[in-house]
């Protein structure tokens, strides 16, 4: 695999031309949930399609793009750890729930989503429904755990949260294939309005001491 051009969104913004190399689109629907393509456009297609249609009209969606056809998958990735746009970032820190959506090589496995994060009750939920709908995933046992703090998908206000690793194979049916499109879209959907439920049922561990507190006062 070949290295990365720039190790962080200054070096990239220095060399690069926003608008006609790469673009950064955002809506920030004051959602607690953000669904991430930072490796977005014609860098990891169509990860930007999948978390505009995932978002929908309810979360919010962030989009690193890249624009330019031809070029080098590596000439637009920031990797995960240390990708730092501003907008980006500003969006996840205030975000409960994170799900980032990646490309990778098929590496022999050509039809299974590689899912991680810190956020394994999430991960494990959208693995669930995503086989419920006919996909293949898996949590465990592949090369991108995503566990790491530094890991954009895990920068959100909880901490954790959730990488999806799609093959080529499987992201070009996904491009060709609108049916499959939808049922990939719609399981995780699925996945996330049950975490997002689960969030709002189960207060976080500081606002439930800071309700003890007001109690006991």
């Amino acid at each position: 695999m070949a290295i990365d051009l720039y190790g962080n969104y200054a070096e990239l913004r220095a060399s690069e031309r926003e608008g006609i190399d790469y673009r950064i689109v955002f809506l920030d629907r004051h959602s607690p949930v953000t669904v991430i393509a930072p490796h977005g456009g014609l860098i990891e297609p169509p990860t930007s399609r999948l978390a505009v249609a995932i978002a929908a009209d309810e979360y919010n969606a962030y989009r690193f793009e890249g624009l330019r056809a031809g070029r080098e998958h590596h000439e637009l990735h920031i990797t995960s750890l240390s990708f730092d746009e501003p907008i980006g970032c500003g969006l996840i820190a205030k975000s409960d729930i994170v799900i980032a959506l990646h490309g990778r090589r098929d590496r022999k496995e050509p039809k299974s989503v590689w899912i991680g994060g810190l956020d394994g009750e999430l991960r494990d939920e959208i693995a669930l429904n995503l086989e419920r709908a006919g996909f293949q995933a898996a949590t465990t046992g592949h090369e991108f755990p995503a566990l790491d703090l530094a890991n954009i998908c895990n920068r959100g206000r909880r901490k954790k949260g959730v990488q999806l690793e799609l093959p080529r194979s499987l992201r070009d049916m996904l491009s060709r294939d609108t049916e499959i499109f939808g049922r990939f879209t719609n399981a995780m959907r699925a996945g996330i309005a049950d975490a997002v439920r689960a969030t709002r049922a189960s207060p976080d561990a500081d606002a439930q001491r800071n309700l003890t507190r007001s109690r006991k006062a």
